[in-house]
């Protein structure tokens, strides 16, 4: 089934997203937030495995692929409104949520919002922090380090941190992240310290909903995912590969898991 591509109004601007829709099907929809800087595309791979069952929607985050430029994002509470406008005008009430990395952060929020609409949580990459610990990513990643330059000198930087944070060996993979990174310069920064501004341990814990929780041994966030399990004994836990493209890198080894838990919350 092919993943096709729309636009849908909210009251702050278009939201683009892929989509592979199944009019009969009596499971419920599968929605996907992204990790920055990428793009709702890092979930194409998925969205067609899933499409057999669930219809599936993969949303630009404002200021990420080609959805609107928010002026400021106050918080992740902007990107959960922002959304649920979206999945309201698609005319998608209850879902199941999967969100990577900054994704992972938005869908806690959500999750913890909006039980009535969320039946399952899937979070790759999870990053329930403490403060000390959101701080100290702060140094490193609240920063445009890859804003446009007169001499082009932004390309190659933004090659090699993506070279840096695993992206592998397929350059049609490096290429389309290096273009969705250049795209997103400000987005970027807006999302995470949206991120590290927000306490999201209090809300991870007040989840209803069955979670899945999945993260790669060479992602960034791993040395953290054993607090997922240590903190909420009951979610579902899985580990993949691929760094932090495991989508993409992994994209066999992340189905299945997710596949496995949606048959269980959704049969």
């Amino acid at each position: 089934m092919p993943v096709r591509n729309g636009y849908t109004d909210t009251d702050h601007g278009q939201i683009h997203y892929r989509h592979t829709a199944i009019p009969h099907s009596q499971r419920l929809p599968v929605v996907f937030l992204h990790k920055s800087a990428s793009s709702s595309r890092m979930f194409e791979a998925l969205m067609r495995g899933l499409a057999p069952e669930h219809a599936t929607f993969a949303l630009d985050t404002p200021g990420f692929g080609n959805s609107f430029d928010p002026p400021e994002v106050t918080n992740l509470g902007y990107y959960v409104a922002v959304f649920l406008q979206a999945l309201d005008s698609l005319g998608i009430q209850r879902f199941h949520l999967v969100g990577h990395h900054t994704g992972a952060c938005v869908g806690v929020q959500m999750a913890a919002q909006q039980p009535r609409r969320v039946a399952s949580l899937t979070l790759m990459g999870p990053a329930i922090l403490t403060a000390e610990e959101r701080e100290i990513f702060r140094q490193h990643y609240s920063t445009p380090f890859n804003a446009p330059r007169a001499d082009g000198s932004h390309l190659q930087l933004t090659w090699d941190y993506l070279a840096r944070m695993g992206v592998g060996n397929s350059l049609e993979l490096h290429q389309r992240e290096v273009l969705d990174h250049l795209r997103a310069w400000q987005g970027r920064t807006q999302a995470y310290n949206a991120v590290w501004d927000q306490d999201l341990c209090e809300m991870f814990m007040s989840i209803a909903c069955p979670m899945l929780a999945t993260c790669a041994p060479d992602d960034v966030l791993w040395p953290y995912f054993r607090r997922t399990a240590d903190w909420r004994p009951d979610i579902e836990c899985a580990v993949t590969l691929g760094a932090n493209f495991e989508p993409d890198i992994d994209p066999d080894g992340t189905l299945a898991a997710l596949q496995s838990f949606l048959k269980r919350v959704d049969p």
